[in-house]
């Protein structure tokens, strides 16, 4: 394909092609065969080339393959015409209406040049554009939304506006439309003006129909004008017409649009009567297909004539032939730019699906999807899945989107709904060549916006290109923008949109699944790895429901426990072996002819089958098939344990064994969908552009045509929405465990009988023993690196005494009151109501002032005369009243919340009807029961009012808490039918993310920060740059090196983004419709202190999701390096300066900042060397860090993607005096994940800094309302005491079983990482976890018959710890563990040792008759090798 759209091509000039013809009645023939032309000059040939420029830009075509200069050799006025579109369609029509009249050579020559509004970026293009507005006579603009690009426009036609004939704005941003000016009628006071013209079109255009009823009034509108007087009512009568003659867009109707304004208002016409037709009105709504006789406003006409047509093959002809929809733009059918949706058509009929292709003349595709896909009386669908070719919300264009109103219409229709996507922006050239892929302003209106409906599978099927679509008139030939087919990507568009509906189609009974579930790290006690979920209750949970539904499960196992014996046959043996279950061996020639892209993969692997997933000779699929479900193990990325391959700046290539598995799961099992179980697998993962895949991406390869349904956890949105955007993912949502507080044990414990001890009995002679005994209890628990204590007997005063315990009452209620999720989920199992009270507490301690909802904190501290955020911080600095006072905030708010909860449930403490129990509950005065269990406290004075409307919340979200719609949802993407969509995210901060099993989505990337994010950014930054003064000697940071992630931005609206913009001293600018395309500074005497330089590592699924808010970045970083302002009080134009005279290079490029990894690859890969144990020394992974990370985004030519830039990377970081992350969500923190450490830069930047000084580490913790700055070593503390160590934690996770051993596991291999990223991990943590899981024999021995693997890893961990000099410890305990590491070896090895020495027994005695072939997988995590033996291919049998 790319051969296809790279290479010059020539056209020969004969004959030329009309694609569409039109006649001027309101119902046209359509004529699909072409309409010829004579022509003169028969033998000469056209060379195109595509005019491009090298600008950086992702739009480098030329506006000049779109002038049009005419040959007036008789004297004719001209009439220069410019306009700016957002998209190409108009071009090719325009062109020939232009065309027509300069042929006719009557009244007038017309000179016309098109821009395209995104060229307008590149600056020579937009002086070209100033240029051509100073000799123009009309200007035309159309849907020009992007506010830095309206303001360009608005900018230069501002300066000739009044010189122009004629400025016509069709729908645009209101500071464009305020040009338009046609003889007296202007828009200029549009917004402000009280004229009735204007309250026509200031109706609430968010309300359902309000497209329809706007082209209604269109429609009308010129004919009431017709017969008003005024010269002001015949100039908006014309601009009407001129509306409606663009609406219309077919080459006649621009003709006579040109000649109405040309002869109306162009001086040098004055006088010339210039007869125009009134405009040709096409439906606005209906179904149109390009071999119709004409376009339908009625489905029964439509289906009456397919189904007499005379050119239908069989497959067409069958009654179950599959139906699919099309959402089409009428534009594009008028104007005659609509190959691409014929060649969708085409191929739709050619693979025997019926089509029903509906268009809409504005951009609401609500009214005729119900009119026209949705049977009248039924009320069931006509069709079995829909495919918008449209590339847009359903509800609204790029400007204003009615999501609740599409997913109303949706879900009426109850079809899979994809959303496909023409190219805007770009030439498929373009395309093709981008790393990135789709251009990030069509991202945001074409990907995120569509989403937000429930829209998936963003599958890129057409191109543009100057060379396609040319209109010749005489010896004139213009290049005309239009779209064309890519021919293989329609292919697989259509056979996927008739995957889904087959689902809709097929029988239970027939349906074939593929459950895969995910082993990471590579390891046999690591099979069936995903965040928060017991998957493999879950998969049960799931086979069990699909049984009672009517699917074909024969022989699924009785229990979950015996569904893992089967899926791993042994669990007991190590990855390597095949004694994890094989249920398929793909031999080479076989792998070969499935997987097309095999050779691609040998760049990387070699030839196939290499050694992973692999017996030597055959490809091995790892899994079990029950009737038509196979449980798959989707292989690993495969160079985990590599060190070098770690190294590679740029991921590799899927591996062959990987590329085997789907080979197999589509074209051997042949799966009607795959489910991928939890979060999260590899496929999304591998490399290919970040948005909008061609068919040489490899997630796009790997998926192929297979249905894919997700499981994905609810608090993830980001990486959900890559797989939603990857691999084609209808993504559900699963609900994270019950979240509780972490409440104190042990030593804790002892402390809070203490202190409640102290403050009973301080005034008595007591009190200084009580506190000698909390000092020397506090100490043992370790606490003295958090709290600064005084020794052992020194005499302190009264004050002091009551200081240092509220120090500690303080730290120890920061530890009982941390969030933390108990256990692991099981799908279609929601917590009961009681073990959802701790969430709701917590979702009750926020202010939602958007929904005039205050916190229950806040309403009890209001009772006792105290702002909540002054009892906050007094308590933060020990003040012992304050923290006592907000202990009993804390524990009333827990009593009033689990009154209300005990009143909605029955006697097994389930929710019974929420609505009803609240309305007998509410308004009953001191029957309600929060007021009941207040009326015993000191805040029994509360308002009740504000009570009962935070309890009516409450009450709602309860109810969203505890519903089940898991199973339901996944029962419903099997039938073929529409998953609701919802957002993802932290349930505290947005309930609407509850109840789960919605189909996730993020948000409009353009949409943040938001102000309120800003305003939670700027308290954040103050506290952060205090706390490093307070570090620091009492200076400022010069320089903070952070991290962006794009779950934290879409749960938190944009926070960390916000922090970047408040610590550089900049300001995020809305526009009109609230999206942030722009900063401006904020002065230093406002800002109050220096402009502190940033180090921005962004994730890879921040960079896939906010390359506009990495654009914006970058341009704010810039512009701030380029003020013109004294250095000490700017520390990124100092350092810019610095670094643009050592590294020779310019200010700009010296100033940047925003950094991620190469597009299509993700993380440092620091973490899988931890995880796999697979490096030598720190060096080795911060030279990781630095290979991965050092690419950067450049505003000034985003389309060249991510460039790398070691070295201004590298001395960006030698300035930073801090590092900083954030912690936004209860449910995840520094150890859950290796994420965290992943990015983290602190060692590295102490080796960069001339001064070899460790930079300080923060981490800010806004997980609840009290947000806080700590260190990094305060935050690992906090994260050991309430998980790791905390025995309601992880006898939580041991209740999960052979999965919650991992998750144990897993914690401590994290803080290993922190340990070699930051070295801020205290010695006691390691000892404290060797007492708790090693040194208890009771719980020793449960850990390692629950999961002997993982448990292996456990002792590997605290033996590596102390080898890489993380841990100090006795001999005796290493000794210990050496120990056990033999015995647990022996454990697993035992069986598979006994299996080896009889087969190589059986081996030997055959070695002079046949050859031996050893294989070694090299990704065992264990220490031992796994060798297998092969006999002409077969396995040595035991019987051998």
């Amino acid at each position: 394909m790319a051969s296809l759209v790279s290479s010059p091509f020539t056209l020969t000039n004969s004959k030329t092609d009309h694609l569409s013809s039109f006649s001027r009645k309101h119902y046209f023939l359509h004529s699909f065969l072409p309409k010829k032309t004579t022509q003169t000059n028969t033998n000469s040939t056209i060379r195109v080339k595509c005019a491009a420029i090298g600008n950086g830009l992702f739009t480098q075509t030329s506006p000049e393959v779109r002038r049009i200069i005419p040959d007036n050799n008789l004297g004719l006025p001209t009439v220069k015409v410019v306009y700016v579109v957002l998209e190409a369609q108009y071009q090719s029509s325009l062109t020939a209406a232009v065309q027509a009249l300069n042929k006719s050579k009557r009244h007038a020559s017309y000179e016309v040049v098109g821009y395209l509004v995104e060229e307008l970026r590149d600056e020579s293009t937009y002086k070209a554009f100033c240029k051509d507005l100073e000799d123009a006579n009309i200007f035309i603009g159309s849907l020009i939304f992007v506010e830095e690009l309206a303001l360009k426009v608005k900018a230069a036609v501002e300066k000739e506006r009044d010189r122009l004939d004629a400025v016509l704005v069709f729908p645009s941003m209101p500071e464009v439309m305020r040009l338009n000016k046609l003889g007296s009628f202007s828009m200029a006071q549009l917004g402000q003006s009280k004229s009735p013209f204007f309250q026509l079109f200031k109706r609430k255009k968010q309300s359902a129909g309000f497209a329809e009823s706007m082209l209604k009034l269109v429609r009308t509108l010129p004919k009431v004008l017709k017969y008003l007087p005024s010269d002001k009512a015949q100039d908006a009568r014309l601009y009407i017409l001129s509306l409606q003659f663009w609406l219309g867009g077919s080459p006649d109707n621009l003709q006579n649009f040109l000649k109405m304004i040309s002869g109306s208002y162009v001086p040098a016409l004055k006088g010339t009567k210039i007869e125009y037709s009134d405009p040709v009105l096409f439906l606005d709504s209906g179904i149109w297909h390009p071999l119709a006789p004409c376009m339908y406003e009625d489905v029964k006409e439509y289906l009456n004539w397919y189904g007499t047509r005379r050119d239908a093959n069989a497959k067409l002809k069958d009654p179950n032939a599959p139906i699919i929809g099309l959402i089409l733009q009428r534009s594009h059918i008028v104007t005659g730019d609509e190959s691409h949706y014929v060649a969708v058509i085409m191929e739709l009929e050619a693979r025997g699906a019926k089509v029903i292709p509906i268009f809409a003349g504005g951009l609401d595709f609500s009214g005729p999807v119900e009119r026209y896909l949705i049977d009248p009386i039924t009320k069931k669908p006509f069709v079995h899945s829909v495919v918008s070719l449209t590339g847009f919300a359903l509800v609204g264009g790029p400007a204003r989107q009615d999501h609740p109103r599409a997913i109303e219409a949706l879900m009426k229709l109850d079809v899979p709904y994809i959303v496909a996507l023409p190219l805007v922006f770009q030439t498929t050239e373009e395309w093709l060549n981008s790393t990135l892929g789709l251009h990030p302003i069509q991202v945001a209106l074409q990907v995120a916006l569509p989403e937000l409906d429930g829209g998936m599978e963003p599958i890129v099927f057409s191109g543009r290109d100057p060379r396609t679509g040319m209109y010749c008139f005489l010896v004139n030939y213009v290049f005309c923008w239009k779209s064309h087919a890519l021919h293989k990507r329609v292919e697989q568009l259509c056979t996927r949109a008739i995957r889904w509906g087959e689902l809709k189609r097929k029988l239970k009974a027939e349906k074939k699944l593929a459950i895969t579930v995910f082993s990471f790290p590579p390891d046999k006690g690591n099979v069936g790895t995903a965040a928060y979920l017991n998957v493999f209750s879950s998969i049960f949970s799931v086979l069990k429901e699909l049984q009672r539904d009517g699917y074909n499960v024969e022989g699924m196992p009785e229990t979950s426990e015996a569904l893992i014996e089967e899926v791993i046959h042994d669990k007991e043996a190590q990855f390597s072996s095949p004694n994890l279950n094989i249920a398929y061996k793909m031999g080479v020639h076989e792998y070969k002819s499935l997987t097309p892209y095999a050779t691609a993969l040998e760049e990387n692997w070699g030839k196939p089958p290499g050694n992973l997933n692999s017996d030597g000779e055959n490809l091995l699929v790892y899994g079990k098939q029950y009737g038509n479900v196979f449980i798959g193990v989707q292989p690993t990325f495969g160079y985990e344990g590599d060190p070098m391959r770690l190294l590679f700046s740029k991921s590799a290539s899927p591996h062959h064994g990987f590329a085997a598995y789907y080979s197999f799961v589509e074209k051997i099992f042949k799966a009607d969908a795959v489910l991928h179980f939890g979060t999260h697998g590899s496929l999304e993962f591998m490399p290919g552009k970040q948005v909008g895949m061609s068919d040489a991406c490899y997630p796009d390869s790997l998926i192929g045509n297979i249905p894919n349904i997700y499981y994905y956890a609810a608090n993830n949105p980001s990486e959900a929405t890559i797989a939603k955007r990857r691999s084609y993912a209808n993504t559900i949502s699963y609900l994270t465990p019950p979240a509780e507080n972490a409440g104190l044990y042990k030593g804790l414990k002892q402390l809070s009988e203490l202190i409640s001890s102290y403050q009973s009995l301080k005034d008595t002679g007591r009190g200084p023993q009580i506190v000698s005994s909390i000092i020397s209890t506090a100490k043992q628990c370790n606490l003295d690196k958090d709290v600064e204590l005084p020794d052992e007997g020194e005499e302190i005063s009264a004050k002091e005494r009551d200081f240092v315990v509220g120090k500690v009452y303080s730290k120890i209620m920061e530890i009982e009151s941390r969030l933390l999720p108990c256990g692991l989920h099981v799908i279609g199992e929601p917590p009961s109501a009681m073990e959802a009270v701790a969430t709701l507490v917590n979702i009750a301690a926020l202010d939602r002032p958007e929904e005039g909802i205050s916190s229950l904190p806040g309403i009890l501290a209001e009772t006792v005369g105290r702002d909540i955020e002054e009892v906050y911080r007094a308590s933060d600095k020990g003040t012992l009243k304050d923290v006592e006072l907000l202990r009993q905030i804390t524990d009333t708010s827990r009593g009033a919340v689990s009154a209300f909860v005990e009143r909605t449930t029955n006697k097994k403490g389930q929710v019974v009807d929420v609505a009803d129990k609240l309305s007998s509950i509410l308004g009953f005065g001191k029957s309600e029961p929060w007021i009941q269990y207040l009326s015993n406290t000191k805040f029994y004075r509360a308002d009740r009012e504000k009570l009962r409307i935070l309890f009516e919340f409450l009450g709602e979200c309860l109810r969203l808490v505890v519903a089940d719609n898991e199973l339901g949802s996944l029962k419903q993407a099997l039938e073929g039918k529409y998953v609701e969509p919802g957002p993802g995210g932290d349930p505290i901060r947005n309930p609407k993310v509850l109840p789960t099993g919605k189909n996730i989505h993020a948000l409009d990337p353009q949409s943040i920060p938001t102000t309120a994010a800003l305003q939670s950014a700027k308290i954040v930054v103050d506290r952060l740059i205090e706390r490093q003064k307070v570090d620091n000697g009492g200076k400022y940071p010069e320089t903070v090196a952070l991290v962006l992630w794009g779950t934290d931005n879409i749960k938190t609206y944009g926070e960390s983004l916000a922090q970047v913009l408040w610590m550089i001293g900049v300001r995020p600018i809305a526009d009109a419709f609230g999206r942030v395309n722009r900063v401006e500074p904020v002065s230093l005497e406002e800002l109050g202190r220096p402009r502190i330089d940033v180090v921005v590592n962004c994730s890879g699924v921040f960079r896939d999701l906010f390359i506009n808010q990495m654009n914006l970045l970058d341009r704010a970083v810039k512009m701030v390096a380029e003020l013109d302002e004294p250095e000490e009080q700017n520390y990124v134009r100092k350092h810019a300066l610095e670094q643009a005279k050592t590294l020779g290079i310019d200010v700009r490029e010296a100033a940047t900042r925003v950094f991620s990894n190469a597009s299509g690859s993700y993380s440092s890969n620091i973490n899988l060397a931890v995880e796999n144990s697979s490096w030598n020394d720190e060096k080795q992974l911060q030279d990781m860090y630095l290979s991965r990370k050092s690419f950067a985004f450049d505003c000034d030519a985003p389309g060249t993607g991510m460039t790398e830039k070691r070295k201004v990377f590298e001395m960006a970081l030698s300035t930073a005096d801090a590092t900083f992350q954030n912690l936004d969500s209860s449910e995840i923190s520094l150890t859950d994940v290796s994420h965290y450490f992943d990015s983290d830069p602190t060692n590295l930047v102490q080796n960069l800094r001339k001064d070899g000084k460790k930079p300080s580490a923060y981490v800010a913790d806004t997980t609840t309302a009290n947000a806080q700055v700590r260190t990094l070593s305060e935050t690992v503390r906090l994260d050991a005491r309430t998980k790791l160590l905390n025995p309601k934690w992880y006898e939580g996770m041991m209740s999960s079983g052979y999965e919650g051993v991992r998750e144990i596991e897993k914690r401590l291999t994290n803080t290993v990482g922190w340990s070699a990223t930051s070295g801020q991990v205290d010695n006691w943590v390691y000892e404290e976890a060797n007492s708790t899981f090693i040194q208890d024999e009771e719980m020793l021995k449960r850990l390692m018959s629950t999961n002997p693997n993982s448990f292996r890893k456990l002792v590997q961990t605290f033996l590596e710890a102390n080898g890489r000099g993380y841990w100090e410890t006795s001999e005796q305990n290493i000794e210990r563990l050496r120990q056990l590491y033999s015995e647990v070896e022996d454990k697993i090895e035992g069986i598979d040792r006994h299996q080896f020495y009889k087969k190589r027994v059986a081996a030997l005695l055959l070695l002079p008759f046949h050859d031996k072939l050893i294989t070694i997988n090299p990704l065992s995590s264990s220490l031992n090798i796994g060798i297998h033996y092969a006999f002409n291919g077969f396995e040595l049998l035991d019987e051998c």
